[in-house]
Formats: C-alpha cells, sequence, structure tokens
C-alpha cells in the first residue's frame, strides 16, 4: 500500500459520513476463525497446555491475552502467557497465503460503500495480521479506516476497538451498524448501543448470537446482500 499509515486508519475531514457500519474481520470477511482456533491449539501444546479446540473456537474474537486468560489456570506462570501469544502469531502467519475473503464479503463492502456509508474495519487484529486480511479481502477501495489491536487498551468484549473505529470515520455510535460472527462482537457493540447483525459463518449459533442480543443473524455476507435493504444496514440508510 502506498498510502501512510495515517491515511490508510483515518477519513480525512472532507470525507466525512453521517452513517456508517463497523465490521469485525476474523470469521466476518475472512473465513479464519478455524485457522486461528488451530493456531491458538498449536500455541498452547508448545507450552505444554493441552485445551480442547471446542473450548478454543467459543472464545476466538477476544483479544490474545484475555483468550490466554481464559483458558488457562490462574495457578500458572504467567509469564508463559507471551511465548504463547508470539507462538500463535508465528503459526496464524504461517496461513497467510490461504486467507480468503467469504463469499459476498468484498461485495458487501461495495455496496454499503457507494450507499453512502462510512465502512470501517474494526479489528483488533496484530497491525501484521490485519495488513495480511486486508489483502487477502482486497477491498481497499470501499474502506474508509481500520483499527488494529494497536488502537485499543481493552479487547472485546469491551468495545474499546468500535469506540477507536468510530472515531477513525467521525461517527457516533448512534449513526452505526456492527456486523460480526462471535458474541464478543455483539457484547462490545451493546456496550455502546449500537445494533450487531450477526454471522454464523464465524462457527457460532444463530441462538447463542440471538442471545447475546444480535438484532439480526445471516449466515454471511451474501445472505446479508441479498437481504441489505431489509436489515439494520438498511434501516440506518432509510432513517
Amino acid at each position: 500500500m502506498s498510502e501512510s499509515k495515517e491515511s490508510q486508519n483515518q477519513l480525512s475531514p472532507g470525507k466525512r459520513r453521517e452513517k456508517g457500519v463497523l465490521f469485525d474481520v476474523d470469521g466476518t470477511l475472512i473465513d479464519s476463525a478455524y485457522i486461528h482456533t488451530l493456531a491458538w491449539w498449536q500455541a498452547f501444546r508448545q507450552s505444554g497446555f493441552d485445551v480442547p479446540m471446542a473450548r478454543i473456537h467459543r472464545c476466538v474474537g477476544m483479544g490474545g491475552a484475555r483468550l490466554v486468560d481464559s483458558l488457562l489456570p490462574d495457578s500458572r506462570n504467567k509469564d508463559v502467557d507471551e511465548t504463547i501469544l508470539s507462538a500463535h502469531s508465528g503459526v496464524f502467519g504461517t496461513y497467510w497465503p490461504s486467507l480468503r475473503p467469504l463469499d459476498g464479503a468484498r461485495d458487501l463492502l461495495a455496496k454499503c460503500n457507494e450507499n453512502g456509508l462510512a465502512v470501517a474495519l474494526a479489528s483488533s487484529a496484530r497491525e501484521q495480521d490485519l495488513e495480511a486480511l486486508r489483502s487477502a479481502l482486497s477491498a481497499d477501495d470501499y474502506i474508509d479506516a481500520a483499527t488494529s489491536s494497536n488502537d485499543a487498551e481493552n479487547s472485546k468484549p469491551e468495545p474499546d476497538i468500535l469506540v477507536a473505529a468510530l472515531e477513525a470515520v467521525g461517527l457516533d455510535a448512534s449513526g452505526a451498524v456492527y456486523v460480526g460472527d462471535a458474541v464478543w462482537d455483539v457484547m462490545a457493540a451493546s456496550k455502546l448501543g449500537i445494533p450487531t447483525i450477526a454471522l454464523t459463518c464465524g462457527g457460532t449459533s444463530e441462538a447463542e448470537l440471538r442471545e447475546a442480543g444480535a438484532v439480526e443473524v445471516y449466515d454471511g455476507p451474501r445472505q446479508l446482500l441479498d437481504n441489505l435493504g431489509g436489515s439494520a444496514i438498511g434501516r440506518l440508510l432509510a432513517g
């Protein structure tokens, strides 16, 4: 990317929009939720912890430090946490060439952009992982701003990363809709009063997502795009 980091991650004042959509990336736009699960599983095993993949998957979507703390016993030597985080990053990095956008992801971003909505990636991925995700998505023409783990002190289910994304595009929470795939996404958005459209393509069931507070649930980006007019995004545009 030839643009400066500042121009990549923040919408210029002359392009501010009154309404917009915030998107989670892993598991929502890119088919990577299970890659993260496998990467965490391997990272834990390298440090001598045998954590079942099913437990790991349920925590994917949290920030890395919070995920590790949630899955490992409090009695552990916490000096190992950084080793696990580094191992996960290393394993996940080997899968960068395999990253693929979910069906309809690029078209969904394009449609939101074409309808005059600000589009922000509200991701808590590491900076280098976010670059790989954006490269796989190949939709930078439709993205106004993006966040990484560097932009938030606390990870989901805390709303810090969404606050950063809102600030990057100059939006109030009242003018935004969030699209995510994990209960942690829904919980984070609800703390700001932002309605969440949830997608099951990350592997979380519709029942769990609705129980967490999702206003709508779709199979993936394509189904949301096909029903955009009647969705919370459509209502945002009409409001």
